[in-house]
Order: structure tokens, then sequence, then C-alpha cells
């Protein structure tokens, strides 16, 4: 594992169980590291609530932060169930809010300081899903291809001042919620959220200097 100590890591989704996993494993790699969640939650580094949805919100956690180095936007969700043509605003703006409103506003409020820093790290989560289209996924689809376009544009406007963005891929991860959902379903076949954490922080290391907008897959057993 790579030694973050040093390094000033923001994880958005903090709370959840993937984010919760993602930065327990920077703190333990020695990073510096704030949680922001729409909840309150209990963690060994310090928390702040926020919602991302509003740019003010964003602006405001980044604000209150400082300096970023690492900018891990895992926050998100998924929901299923309704074809196109049935499918509510409300449903389409949950999605297209959750997943992709929450990088586009946390990237526009930390950029500004890495850029003038001339460095940083921001690792997005896609999903393998958003890379075609599925019956009764379009908003879910439609929003995580969003973050890979994101991902890839970003990442052309901001290598030449030595910051990295790039994204992950999931597959179906093994969470309580997953679980419960599918109880069926074999679970030790999904991507444990620990798997993810390892992707997430390879993409923030030095390792990963020269990865400019990849999509990375991370897979289940199939």
């Amino acid at each position: 594992m790579s030694d973050f100590t040093g390094k000033r890591a923001v994880v958005t989704g903090a709370a959840g169980a993937v984010g919760s996993v993602v930065a327990r494993a920077f703190h333990e790699a020695g990073a510096t590291v704030t949680g922001i969640d729409i909840v309150e939650h209990d963690a060994p580094y310090p928390t702040l609530v926020a919602n991302l949805i509003d740019p003010a919100g964003a602006r405001g956690a980044v604000s209150e932060i400082g300096e970023i180095d690492i900018l891990a936007n895992i926050a998100g969700g998924f929901a299923m169930g309704d074809t196109i043509a049935e499918t509510s605003d409300d449903t389409w703006d949950f999605m297209m809010n959750l997943n992709a409103r929450t990088v586009l506003n946390m990237t526009r409020a930390a950029v500004p300081g890495m850029v003038a820093r001339g460095a940083g790290k921001i690792v997005n989560i896609g999903a393998r899903g958003a890379l075609r289209g599925a019956a009764a996924m379009g908003a879910y689809v439609a929003s995580k291809s969003v973050v890979i376009r994101l991902t890839e544009t970003l990442a052309d406007e901001l290598k030449a001042k030595r910051i990295n963005v790039n994204c992950i891929l999931p597959s179906i991860i093994d969470t309580p919620t997953n679980r419960a959902d599918m109880p069926k379903a074999k679970f030790d076949r999904w991507v444990p959220p620990e798997h993810i954490a390892g992707v997430v922080l390879f993409l923030a290391s030095s390792a990963a200097d020269s990865i400019h907008g990849a999509s990375i897959p991370v897979e289940a057993l199939s």
C-alpha cells in the first residue's frame, strides 16, 4: 500500500458502504482525511455534513477543508425498474444529481486550488453498466455515463497542470443494500468494497502519475 502521509484526502459519500471503506483506507495509509456526507457519521477522522447536490454546499465544504491533494468522489446511488417511457422526472433528476452533479460540484470547487498548487488527484466512480444502455436502468446508466465523460474531459483539461483525473467502473459491489435487494445472489462473486478502495488508492498514488482519463473496470466474478 502506498504511503499517503502528508496528503490531504477528501472522500464524498463517506457514510456509505463504499465511501466509508475508501476513507478508512486513506486514513490507515497516513493521509489526513475528511469525509463528507449528507448525514452525520462517526469516523476516526474529521467529517462534514454537506449537500453536494447544491453547488453552494460543495463550495462551502471545500472552503472549510482548505487545501485538497486528493478528491475521491464516491457519493452516488442506484435505482432501476422503470422503462424510459415510465421514468419520472424525480427519478431522472435523483440519479443525475446523486451520481453526476455531486462530481461536477465537488470538482468545480476543488480544482482551482489544485491548479494553483500545480498538483492533484481526482478519482470518480462510474459503473461497468454505464458502458451501454440496459433495459429498466436508463436513468442510472445515463448518470454514470456522464461521470465517465466528465472524467475524460477533466483529464484532457487538467493533465498539463499535473492533475490526474480517472474513474473506476465497478460491477456489482458487495454491500448490505445489494444483498438485501438480491438475497438469492452469490455474494462471493461480487466486488468487495475493499477492492474498490485499493484501486482508488492506486489512482491517487504517485504510481498513477501518467494515467489520465482512464476508466478502469473492477469486475465481479461471473
